[in-house]
């Protein structure tokens, strides 16, 4: 099994960009979250959301199998290399099936519609964001339209949660990791 310090290495030699390593911190966050919930690994758990998308910069055209085709290359463990392809059945061909896996499906696409929130905030920060507010852009089909709702709906349903509890457990994780993330507000950034 790779160290965390092995993983994030790996991470930032494979992905230059910080708005992409940050969406990756943020889904970490929230596997982390939802490790300790499930009383499941919390560092498996972390590490497979922290380099979910390690492969996207340098080969969106075949992602995440490229990646995950690494990851078994250097000798990975299976669950985290299958919870790779996994989050992106759509192009993997792999369905998730492992609480891990239907977990980092569930948490990859909601952190994009989160962070996007933040963004449009006057104060940049997580810590003024509501639940209530995520539903008003979730509505709102012209607001990130990157972020595929039906994922989002999906990724609930595969943990058997409702949506707006999901969505909520995951602005809560994304809080905690605030800094990290960029995301603690203008204030935060200035001190």
């Amino acid at each position: 099994m790779p160290t965390y310090d092995e993983a994030l290495a790996l991470m930032h030699d494979w992905t230059p960009s910080e708005s992409l390593r940050r969406h990756m911190y943020a889904v970490e966050a929230a596997m982390r979250a939802y490790a300790r919930k499930f009383g499941e690994d919390e560092e498996t758990w972390a590490i497979a959301g922290l380099i979910h998308d390690f492969d996207w910069e340098k080969h969106p055209e075949t992602h995440p199998n490229k990646g995950a085709d690494h990851l078994a290359e250097l000798g990975w463990p299976a669950e985290i290399v299958r919870a790779v392809r996994a989050h992106a059945p759509e192009r993997s061909g792999v369905e998730p099936e492992t609480l891990m896996e239907r977990t980092l499906y569930a948490c990859d696409e909601i952190t994009g519609l989160i962070t996007a929130a933040v963004y449009v905030r006057p104060d940049r920060s997580i810590h003024t964001l509501t639940v209530k507010s995520l539903k008003k852009k979730f509505k709102d089909k012209s607001f990130a339209r990157g972020v595929d709702r039906e994922m989002v709906r999906r990724g609930a349903e595969l943990l058997d949660v409702e949506l707006w509890e999901h969505v909520g457990f995951v602005l809560e994780a994304m809080q905690r990791d605030a800094g990290r993330l960029g995301l603690a507000g203008e204030a935060a950034a200035e001190g």
